[in-house]
This record gives structure tokens, sequence and C-alpha cells, in this order.
């Protein structure tokens, strides 16, 4: 009898935790029963509800101003070769995306990151950027571009290789066309044309 009595209390405690922990896991969503895995699969139609994937366009004009007294785009590493391809160079940028090729033209982002010269024959540059849009319901949201841009090539690309907010999962390209080169004072302003997928 006396065991009985022990073991009635042991075994109610027992089922309270197993209860309680069960309660636990269907509040969180079965977010524990993920503790200790490295990675999982998950459904992208829960994750992204009813939203549809679509494709933007934009078109913007991108000022790297490297002269004057305030400059957006400014050397951090000099080439120490002598290079005529300037093989080494980084530049860090923060330069404005306006809707036309007018810098006092309406801001609708920056253009935040590095390029790099990259090429020891020809003038080629790596573009590590983030597109920071400032503007309507893309204000916040960001566009994240890599890849070699050929400097000289009428027309060149460079891939989308993902983004924030609105541009979650996004994928694509942008079109590059210098518009204008300063020789004077190495200022350019650049087209470009922007073909994104998101959802």
């Amino acid at each position: 009898m006396a065991n009985v009595v022990i073991i009635v209390p042991i075994l109610a405690f027992a089922f309270s935790l197993l209860f309680s922990s069960s309660l636990v896991a269907s509040a969180t969503g079965g977010r524990d029963e993920g503790y200790g895995i490295f990675g999982r699969t998950l459904d992208l139609n829960k994750l992204l509800g009813s939203k549809k994937e679509k494709l933007s366009h934009f078109r913007l004009y991108w000022h790297d101003v490297v002269g004057g007294k305030n400059p957006t785009s400014i050397p951090v590493v000099m080439p120490t070769n002598g290079s005529q391809t300037f093989f080494g160079m980084v530049n860090m940028m923060d330069n404005a995306l306006t809707l036309s090729p007018n810098l006092t033209s309406k801001l609708v982002g920056r253009a935040q990151g590095l390029h790099a010269m990259t090429s020891q024959h020809q003038l080629g540059a790596l573009m590590a950027m983030n597109f920071v849009f400032m503007e309507g319901k893309y204000n916040g949201s960001t566009i994240t571009l890599l890849g070699h841009n050929s400097i000289f090539d009428a027309v060149r690309e460079i891939p989308v290789v993902g983004g924030s907010g609105l541009f979650r999962f996004a994928r694509g390209y942008a079109q590059l066309r210098t518009h204008t080169f300063d020789t004077r004072t190495g200022d350019v302003i650049v087209e470009y044309n922007v073909y994104v997928l998101h959802y």
C-alpha cells in the first residue's frame, strides 16, 4: 500500500510534465523540435502566403562623383604597381540614384558598396553594392548586385543576387550604359535598367 501511495504522485508528476511540454510545443508552433538541427526544409507557400512572384523594372541613374569637395566615391586602396588599368584599386561608394541623368533630379535611393579594379589588361571592375531605396512603397527595401563590369563596353550586365524588404528572394539582372564620363573630374553617370523577380 505504501508503494502505491509513492507511485501515484510520481505518475501524476510525469503526466503533468508530458502534458505541459506538448502544450508548449503546440503553442510555439513546434519550434522546439528544431533545436540541435542545423537546417530544415520549409514550405515556401506557408512562408510567403498568397504572394506571387512578379517582375519589376527600374530605370535609374547612378552618379559616381569622385571629384570636388563632396565625392560620393573614394579610393580606399590604391594600386601599387603603376598599372594602366588601375588593377588593385578599391573604391567605397555611396552614390545617388536618381530618376534622370541630372544630379538634381528626384533622388530615389543610394548605391552603397564598393567597386574594385580586377583586370590587369582592360578596365574591368568587380561591383558589389546595395541599391537602398528611399522612395514610395520601396522605401527601406534593397536590391543587391554583384558582378563584373567591363567599363568600356557599350552595354554591361550585372546579376541581381538578392535583396531585402519587398525584394526578399530577389533575382535578376541590371543592364548598364554609360551616359556621361567627365574626363576632367572623373565623374561618371551610368544608366541602370534593373529587372528583378521578387515576391
